[in-house]
């Protein structure tokens, strides 16, 4: 919980500015102190007597009070803080932190924070993914503050892309978590995690492949990362942007993540299994395409390398092996099979008969299944089941 901690909340000149109001709300409702400081284009987009209002307190914008001339110290702004939250951050507002440009109060603040600072970027999709932009995200990042990471959406040239600055519930979640005594729980450890679909190639052309869309393995491994673990991803074909902190690797058929994750494993002390893996793949791929020449085409099949099974004959007492279990029927029986046959740890159960869930979904049900015992999850987004199951971890690595 945030009560008690102490918030500079940075607005800048940004559409999304009145957002900050329920950002405030929000804090103070966990029982955070607050305190805005503002931009003067800030002021533009927002009132300070409206977020006076909120905070209880001034609202600080320029270095010298207009009135009666008092200072508004930035240095003891930046002692007072348990974190600095900059929402909405604009890309003018972002490139003057990366380059240390101190031309308003809000930067200066920003100079002298010995808090943890938490920027969410907002603004127009081309604006974001523009190289200067993303180089300028890469150095604050460098710096160590933290990006929380705005909505997807889709750029003018077609191509996939963020803009819209992150819900301010969302915004106060990630803050939240981040301050939490269990933010650096898993310091010093070393986690795989496999994500994503596998391709078997029938022809140059074709494959065979499942729905999976590597949300639930990504949203873990940016968990892992932003509770100190060294995280190593074996990701699958998925168009996802590499959570920050963690070392991807790309593969597309189940034998190359085979041989990335037998290859990795020795140095964990955990790894998540989280990729749906196919099972089967064709016994031959045609070097050419294959034409549509007859009424049918047969294809043999062989099945693949069993992941979970070599990494759990492998692990040693030191690690912790966690499985994933998709199941349609017998959910339970299923996932206990797999969890004695694979020597697992504990394993992850989700079934296509929760409606929106599973594949192609931002949301997902589980229950975490171990020798011990059974815990079920209601229905939550993918973000807030990565934290429960990484949780069950943290208490046994």
């Amino acid at each position: 919980m945030l009560k008690g901690k102490k918030i500079v909340l940075g607005i800048t000149g940004s559409i999304a500015a009145y957002k900050a109001c329920l950002i405030i709300r929000a804090l103070i409702k966990q029982g955070a102190e607050v305190q805005v400081v503002i931009t003067p284009s800030g002021k533009e987009f927002i009132t300070p007597i409206t977020l006076s209002a909120l905070t209880h307190k001034p609202v600080v914008s320029e270095f010298f009070s207009q009135r009666d001339g008092t200072w508004n110290s930035h240095v003891d702004l930046g002692l007072w803080a348990d974190a600095m939250l900059i929402a909405p951050a604009t890309a003018s507002t972002i490139g003057k932190m990366a380059h240390g440009i101190a031309d308003n109060m809000l930067i200066t603040t920003y100079l002298s924070m010995k808090a943890p600072v938490f920027i969410a970027p907002a603004m127009d999709l081309d604006m974001y993914a523009h190289p200067s932009t993303q180089q300028n995200l890469k150095t604050l990042q460098a710096y160590g503050n933290h990006i929380i990471e705005p909505q997807s959406g889709f750029l003018a040239s077609g191509l996939e892309g963020k803009g819209r600055m992150e819900e301010p519930e969302r915004i106060v979640e990630f803050l939240d978590h981040a301050l939490s005594p269990s933010a650096n729980d898993l310091s010093g450890k070393r986690i795989l995690i496999t994500a994503g679909p596998t391709y078997e190639k029938i022809d140059p052309v074709r494959f065979i492949g499942n729905y999976s869309s590597g949300k639930m393995g990504f949203a873990l491994a940016a968990e892992c990362a932003r509770r100190g673990a060294e995280v190593t991803l074996v990701a699958g074909p998925v168009s996802l942007s590499t959570p920050a902190g963690v070392s991807r690797i790309d593969v597309e058929s189940c034998q190359e993540m085979y041989e990335a994750s037998t290859q990795a494993f020795p140095r964990m002390d955990a790894a998540i299994l989280c990729a749906a893996v196919a099972d089967f793949r064709p016994e031959t791929a045609a070097e050419q395409k294959i034409k549509r020449e007859k009424d049918d085409l047969v294809l043999r099949l062989q099945p693949t390398h069993d992941i979970a099974q070599q990494l759990g004959q492998l692990k040693t007492d030191r690690q912790v092996l966690v499985g994933f279990a998709l199941e349609t029927n017998d959910e339970e029986l299923n996932a206990k099979k797999k969890l004695a046959k694979k020597n697992l740890d504990f394993i992850v159960l989700n079934s296509t008969r929760n409606k929106g869930t599973t594949f192609r979904s931002d949301d997902n049900q589980i229950s975490i299944i171990s020798a011990t015992g059974q815990k079920d999850f209601p229905k939550k987004p993918k973000t807030e089941v990565a934290r429960d199951i990484v949780d069950h971890l943290a208490a046994i690595i």
